[in-house]
């Protein structure tokens, strides 16, 4: 029993012993992986119509991929060329902007669809009677400048009815399509379906469009990258790719959200210009919704012969470029 008692005193002295306290290891700065700083060209000025890339960096989706986004404003032409040797690795470019790429020997490669829609149209105010494309004989057309979407699908507009550039008179005019066709500084301009006819309908001018779908189905806007970056580092394509797709996806389930979100990045959007920019945003909406035959992303061999096609036809290139060369299907739907 002494032994005992002896074992049990022990025991309650150990029990109240302080314990001996183990290290706790906070993670330093130093241990927390750095995002991948990654700036994306996108070929226009701020605007909502950017809406799922500052939804993608608000929601932290770039950032889960280990991408730390900004985005960069400009020409469609100066991103290609960009891109191509490599001072870039990601822009937003239309499918024609692709091929112009391969024809000048430029490694470029679209890996995602985002517009699955055509977005550019030829918008004119309804009294000019220019609704189909012969009505464009002798009329001067505005564009921002003979390069990009707009000039690619004036082109093909004009082809449609047998027409030509020296059929028309073709007038840069920068981004100031809906000021230029309000002024009747111009008879139609080449301009995003969801930017001038929509600022002149808020206006209470009444247009009429010339859609390039209805007359040829191309690739529209996507992600465009290069092949460097393909070969040697696959796992950023992907999370380009996937965060892009999560935050399209996020737009439009959640578009009052989202365009609260794009005000935050483009604060001139909002106040007296709000109303104006939530219609440009809702409009924009469709033209980024999911094909309902194809994986979210993706795009056809057919649609990018008929943009291999056209561009050989209105000579902005000389040779018809492999398709195979064009794009790929590989990064999306994962």
């Amino acid at each position: 029993m002494r032994r005992i008692s002896i074992l049990l005193i022990v025991l309650l002295l150990a029990a109240c012993a302080p314990m001996t306290s183990q290290p706790v290891t906070v993670p330093s700065a130093e241990d927390t992986p750095a995002l991948r700083p990654i700036k994306l060209g996108v070929g226009f000025i701020p605007s909502v119509q950017f809406a799922p890339f500052y939804v993608g960096i608000a929601q932290g989706f770039y950032a889960e991929e280990g991408i730390d986004l900004s985005l960069d404003y400009g020409f469609e032409n100066d991103y290609l060329k960009l891109v191509g040797t490599g001072d870039m690795q990601f822009m937003v470019g239309s499918s024609d902007q692709v091929v112009l790429g391969i024809a000048q020997g430029l490694p470029v490669r679209y890996v995602y669809n985002w517009y699955t829609q055509y977005p550019v149209t030829i918008f004119a105010k309804t009294e000019a009677g220019i609704t189909q494309p012969e009505d464009l004989a002798g009329k001067t057309v505005g564009v921002p400048g003979p390069f990009g979407a707009t000039y690619i699908a004036l082109r093909a507009i004009l082809e449609a009815a047998g027409l030509s550039e020296a059929d028309i008179t073709l007038q840069s005019i920068g981004f100031t399509q809906a000021a230029a066709v309000s002024e009747d500084l111009v008879d139609a301009a080449a301009d995003y379906a969801v930017n001038g006819p929509v600022v002149l309908g808020l206006e209470g001018i009444e247009t009429t469009q010339i859609e390039l779908d209805e007359y040829l189905q191309i690739p529209a806007n996507g992600l465009v990258t290069n092949e460097t970056t393909i070969a040697d580092e696959p796992e950023l394509v992907q999370a380009m790719v996937r965060a892009t797709q999560r935050a399209v996806a996020y737009t439009l389930a959640n578009p009052d959200e989202a365009f609260a979100v794009s005000l935050t990045f483009v604060p001139e959007a909002g106040g007296e210009n709000e109303a104006a920019n939530r219609a440009i945003f809702d409009a924009s909406l469709p033209y980024w919704s999911p094909r309902t035959d194809l994986p979210a992303g993706a795009t056809t061999p057919e649609e990018w012969q008929n943009v291999a096609e056209l561009m050989q036809r209105i000579g902005l290139v000389e040779v018809l470029v492999e398709i195979d060369a064009l794009y790929t299907n590989d990064f999306v739907g994962q």
